[in-house]
């Protein structure tokens, strides 16, 4: 089968196992990678430090994406897909596992870093392993269906990570999380077709994406855009204990509506991505602008507050939209602005963790994140304008390149 040139790739077991597989890759990175969040203060206890210290765990896993995304797209570029994908999972495993037995704060930042460092490349190449298994016109939603995973970490997995981590010690939800990534080495190897890399991939080609500009305003709306999301995230825990007067026991559940929303955005930005996607990336941030927050006014009572959280979940879709238009502007590098898509996203985690923990520590109350989530979101919407005022300008792609 093939459309606009391209041949569409078999799944030796079906379309919808090697999605699943796919996004049950997404479900174990994403629920360790959220599950610190949730988990933060019984972290902090544990290795003596401050809460704001203990924020930098979060930090030490954001910047393993940001670094291991280029760096293992480059190193990557002229290797079979499939193999990608199982050497990142294996080290999902070993990062988890480490971060679940290593003693101290230090090894223990060390350990998240680690497990950070295959993040941003999984999801990209798997995302260029689904839209490769689907013709071009279904490419946002095949690409949703891998971060449909992530979505699912939020309403499943970092809810059930929480209670486990609560009941057990937290070390055991990465545990856990280590052993979904061998889990997923074996699904790999029986769910996916081999594809191989495009035969004029080159790391040279690869890093060719940092000329562009486009590439570069994506990644920024992405940076800053979405930060916000990741700073209301990241203290969502004493956040509701602090300010709802919400029961730790109850935590999960607010993270389970954080997800459900999420789930939501996936499914709906993918539809709307496939069909107008530079309306869509903007629609979505006007939302995540306006419901991050009037987070600041509801963050304090118990229903409004969860009603709010279901709301934000919904500008996840920002993810799936950003991902299809890198692809779009990326030209010949496609996995290093795949991955770095992720890269962004979690460089703004840091931001997200770093600001939220700055107005925190200034007495501006637990609630304050919203108000810096805010205005991050409002920050990423005139990137995306500065992008679609130069499209317009001609001093970069086409107004067909640019989804207009």
């Amino acid at each position: 089968m093939a459309e606009k040139g391209r041949n569409v790739v078999q799944a030796p077991r079906g379309l919808a196992f090697a999605q699943i597989v796919l996004g049950l890759g997404g479900l174990f990175i994403g629920t360790g990678e959220f599950a610190s969040m949730g988990l933060l203060p019984d972290m902090a206890a544990s290795t003596h430090v401050s809460m704001p210290q203990a924020g930098n765990l979060i930090s030490a896993y954001a910047l393993g994406v940001v670094l291991g995304s280029p760096l293992l797209a480059v190193l990557t570029a002229r290797m079979e897909r499939r193999r990608v994908l199982i050497i990142l999972a294996a080290i999902v495993f070993v990062g988890n596992v480490a971060s679940a037995i290593v003693p101290g704060f230090f090894g223990l930042g060390v350990a998240r870093f680690l497990a950070g460092l295959p993040h941003g490349a999984y999801y990209g190449t798997a995302s260029i392993v689904a839209a490769a298994m689907v013709p071009p016109s279904k490419r946002a939603q095949a690409i949703g269906h891998v971060m449909l995973g992530l979505a699912a970490a939020n309403l499943i997995g970092v809810p059930a990570a929480t209670w486990l981590g609560q009941a057990f010690g937290w070390r055991s939800t990465f545990g856990v999380v280590g052993a979904g990534g061998l889990l997923l080495i074996f699904l790999l190897l029986w769910a996916l077709p081999m594809i191989d890399a495009d035969a004029n991939a080159s790391p040279m080609k690869e890093l060719s994406a940092f000329r562009r500009p486009q590439i570069w305003l994506t990644l920024a709306v992405a940076t800053v855009g979405f930060g916000g999301m990741f700073a209301v995230y990241s203290y969502i825990t004493p956040t509701l204990t602090h300010a709802a007067h919400v029961s730790a026991h109850h935590v999960p559940l607010y993270l389970a509506l954080w997800g459900l929303g999420m789930i939501v955005g996936n499914i709906v930005g993918g539809w709307a991505a496939d069909r107008a996607l530079i309306p869509a990336i903007f629609g979505i941030l006007v939302w995540n602008a306006v419901f991050l927050s009037v987070f600041y006014f509801t963050a304090t009572d118990p229903l409004s507050a969860a009603v709010t959280l279901f709301l934000i979940g919904i500008g996840f879709a920002l993810v799936r939209a950003l991902q299809a238009r890198l692809m779009d502007v990326a030209q010949d590098a496609q996995a290093l602005a795949a991955a770095m898509n992720h890269s962004a996203f979690n460089l703004s985690n840091a931001i997200g963790a770093w600001t939220g923990g700055m107005a925190i520590s200034a007495g501006w109350g637990w609630h304050s994140t919203g108000l810096v989530a805010g205005g991050l979101a409002i920050g990423g919407l005139a990137m995306m304008g500065l992008s679609c005022a130069l499209a317009r300008m001609g001093n970069t792609f086409s107004n067909k390149t640019m989804g207009f």
